[in-house]
């Protein structure tokens, strides 16, 4: 009696053309898990819209049809419980700088920061007279990625995207702590 599965071992199947398919490889794909799983995250990054002032403006033409982020896997998110990306848009006061935190904190990990505009890196033109402006955000949360601009442009944001995803791209030991790699 002949054996049909080392007769289709023997031969190759042909794919939708006709021509047969290479032999060693058959359509499986290999990959780190590592890799799978910063792609995935640098794919779908959701974003908390946080507009405080000018430069939310900005943020919205970025992701208007004109610019368009979606392209780029950022779906804006009304909930920080949704989010893994922030982005800080506009000037940040004292009073401010508390809910900004307790936002942060609410993220879901891993989390990520990009700073938009010069009053949210370095206070802006309030720097130096107004005492009710943090002079950097990054004194409340931590920053993945700064765009510098007043206001920046929709284009610099979405550098400053691509730059947080080759950040994401690049990091190693995702899965230090989990159940895959204690």
């Amino acid at each position: 009696m002949a054996d049909p599965i080392a007769d289709m071992l023997k031969e190759p199947a042909p794919d939708e053309a006709g021509t047969p398919c290479p032999p060693g490889g058959g359509g499986i794909v290999m990959a780190s898990a590592d890799w799978l799983i910063n792609w995935s995250r640098r794919s779908s990054l959701w974003s908390m819209t946080f507009g405080i002032a000018c430069c939310a403006i900005e943020m919205m033409a970025a992701a208007a049809s004109r610019y368009d982020w979606d392209r780029y896997g950022i779906i804006p998110r009304g909930s920080p419980r949704q989010s893994d990306l922030m982005i800080v848009a506009g000037t940040v006061t004292a009073k401010m700088a508390p809910v900004v935190r307790r936002l942060f904190e609410q993220m879901a990990e891993p989390r990520y920061v990009i700073a938009m505009g010069a009053c949210t890196i370095g206070g802006g033109p309030y720097a130096k007279w107004g005492y009710h402006v943090v002079k950097g955000v990054d004194k409340v949360i931590p920053v993945d990625v700064y765009v510098p601009g007043c206001p920046p442009r929709p284009e610099a944001l979405l550098e400053g995207i691509l730059r947080l995803q080759e950040k994401i791209k690049a990091t190693r030991g995702t899965l230090k702590g989990t159940l895959l790699n204690p």
